[in-house]
């Protein structure tokens, strides 16, 4: 499905006779889910090239391989029929940023669902029947069992959190405050995953039933961001904050977290992807606190692992199953964009299997 700009909708096209390239692979989508950066585009309010492919949370089966090897992370060649999520990056693995450990942010970056669609590549994004992976995409196996309202936003959300937290991993979570803002699916993976370590994760979201669910996901306590949040930590003898994930990208909750953190805290910013007010920063006291400020953006292929990994050892407690509550066919793409835009669904899936009506 192919889309072009603010207001008007989405239009299928037919790309017949996909050639592979040495490296690539050709992926059948079993199902997607429209992550908020989608949004945030079809509404204008997030740069993209166009005409593009949207959509890169997604799991698939692999259809076709090129004419080499192309390796999983586990280091086993991917083969016809694997069940597969991948990177959301197209990396080179050649460049400086690729060699410094940061191939989310190689120089030759491509990503899966913000690209203009061009010949030779009109499959770029999830929102479509098929995918051309690039060479030098990350390729995470997904176990059979695992349903796919769990893998497919595993290649955005969840993995992101999982790199948000190990931006934070000097701290140890154990018996530590965690502060996160925002109960979107980021947030609600964090919440789930720094539980598990142990940590006390305090969310903070004005939603009602989001801040509901995050105490679905194991949160020690929510609050709506005009509490009192050092009262209410020493009303429950919580530490003071030494990791704070942001993820919903409002600037009120960027200053509110900042101005929280205790001493030699991280604060890690992850949802802020789209432009927004600025937000202000006291010197002195990020350096009396010994503070440390630091972002995240994209992932690293051994984050998606993780993702999977902690997903597939979920019996359904946390209920990431419940966080996509609706689902539309492709055909339906745009009516699933806007249920997505009403904040009613953490996530809408898309089914290129469904038929309209069905």
């Amino acid at each position: 499905m192919v889309w072009s700009e603010p207001g008007r909708a989405h239009e299928p096209i037919a790309v017949p006779g996909i050639r592979l390239a040495e490296g690539e692979v050709l992926v059948e989508v079993e199902l997607a889910t429209v992550c908020g950066s989608d949004v945030h585009t079809v509404h204008g309010r997030r740069s993209q090239p166009v005409p593009s492919v949207l959509g890169h949370e997604q799991v698939g089966r692999v259809l076709a391989v090129g004419s080499r090897d192309v390796l999983a992370h586990d280091g086993t060649p991917v083969a016809p029929g694997d069940r597969i999520v991948w990177t959301v990056t197209v990396s080179c693995g050649a460049c400086d940023r690729c060699d410094s450990g940061h191939p989310q942010k190689c120089r030759s970056l491509a990503k899966y669902g913000h690209e203009r669609m061009r010949r030779g590549w009109e499959l770029s994004g999830g929102f479509a029947t098929h995918v051309q992976l690039r060479a030098g995409t990350g390729i995470v196996r997904v176990p059979e069992s695992m349903p796919a309202e769990l893998a497919a936003p595993a290649a955005c959300s969840t993995a992101t959190a999982v790199a948000a937290l190990d931006a934070a991993s000097r701290v140890p979570l154990e018996g530590t405050t965690v502060l996160v803002g925002g109960a979107g699916m980021i947030g609600l993976a964090v919440t789930a995953i720094a539980t598990e370590a142990g940590a006390d994760v305090v969310v903070i979201d004005p939603d009602l039933e989001r801040r509901a669910t995050a105490r679905r996901f194991g949160a020690e306590a929510t609050l709506d961001p005009g509490d009192d949040l050092a009262s209410e930590l020493a009303r429950r003898g919580l530490g003071e904050p030494l990791v704070a994930i942001e993820a919903s990208g409002a600037a009120p909750s960027v200053q509110l977290l900042l101005r929280s953190m205790g001493v030699g805290g991280i604060l890690v910013l992850v949802g802020s992807v789209s432009p927004g007010p600025r937000v202000e920063l006291d010197p002195e006291a990020v350096v009396r606190g010994l503070l440390t400020v630091t972002g995240v953006h994209n992932y690293r292929t051994e984050h998606l692992q993780r993702a999977i990994d902690h997903l597939a050892g979920n019996r359904g407690a946390p209920p990431f199953h419940e966080l996509v509550s609706r689902s539309f066919p492709l055909a339906d793409l745009d009516d699933a964009l806007a249920a997505a835009a009403t904040g009613a669904h953490v996530r809408v899936a898309v089914d290129p299997r469904r038929a309209r009506g069905a």
